[in-house]
């Protein structure tokens, strides 16, 4: 698997999009988090995480 650069929300979503397609779907999910944060736009946020669902696995601390 190549090593990859994460700089803006559409890398993010299409890491979750590639972690989805193999099963990863835990892993999906975070990385549909952090493309929803670095989106201001609240319902764009709201909409990636609707292709995501699940709860949230982050810890906050």
């Amino acid at each position: 698997m190549p090593l990859s650069c994460f700089n803006t929300a559409a890398d993010y979503l299409e890491a979750a999009r590639q972690m989805a397609v193999t099963g990863r779907a835990a892993l999906a999910r975070l990385l549909a988090e952090e493309a929803a944060d670095r989106i201001s736009d609240p319902s764009e946020a709201a909409r990636m995480l609707r292709d995501f669902p699940g709860p949230s696995l982050r810890r906050e601390g």
